[in-house]
């Protein structure tokens, strides 16, 4: 069965109507002020920032570390995974 996983903190759900619907704790407006967002790539052995170059063999720890080029400014946001 294939799984989604969530850009913001990499949760892995087993459909999209269950990752859409549930409050995400890495939610970019903070913690369960908003809802998972589908990650559009495929599941990969290593997962890449797309502001940094940052790589890691997980999303979830990938997207649980403040990234120091973020748009919003230096470690003002987490790292955010490329296609």
């Amino acid at each position: 069965m294939p799984t989604s996983l969530c850009e913001y903190c990499g949760t892995k759900f087993t459909s999209v109507v269950n990752l859409t619907a549930s409050p995400c704790f890495r939610h970019p407006l903070g913690s369960n002020k908003g809802k998972h967002k589908l990650y559009e790539g495929s599941e990969k052995s290593s997962y890449t920032c797309k502001y940094c170059g940052t790589s890691n063999h997980s999303l979830a720890n990938l997207t649980a570390a403040p990234c120091f080029r973020h748009p919003s400014g230096s470690n003002k946001g987490k790292h955010s995974p490329a296609l």
